[in-house]
């Protein structure tokens, strides 16, 4: 008896573990969320701006991925796909944004994705 409770026990601990340690780092670890807020106007558009509407990506009248991101709505409407794709590497193509970068749009779709 004491036996099956000890190995129970172990087990709990090492599934606790295991879940603790991968919630920890389920986004790879890059983002980092510490400090100023990021806005729209002043951090992530500029990034949009340089990186996603450049060499017909995701200019007006787009149909590549989630289409145009040429505005607030646009980004905003699809600030989702844009997280994952940001997080996982696959956008921007043809370049990669910095950590620093990538933090940009990660922290402020992370904190609402507010128009400010």
């Amino acid at each position: 008896m004491q036996k099956s409770s000890l190995i129970i026990t172990l087990l709990s601990v090492t599934i606790i573990l295991l879940v603790a340690c991968s919630k920890s780092d389920d986004d790879g670890g890059s983002d980092n969320c510490s400090g100023v807020p990021k806005t729209w106007s002043a951090d992530v558009s500029p990034i949009i701006q340089s990186f996603c509407n450049q060499a017909g990506c995701h200019n007006a009248g787009s149909g590549q991925g989630v289409g145009p991101l040429t505005n607030y709505s646009e980004v905003y409407a699809n600030r989702f796909a844009i997280k994952d794709a940001v997080k996982e590497g696959r956008m921007p193509q043809n370049t990669t944004l910095s950590t620093a970068q990538k933090n940009t749009i990660i922290c402020w779709i992370d904190s609402g994705a507010p128009n400010n």
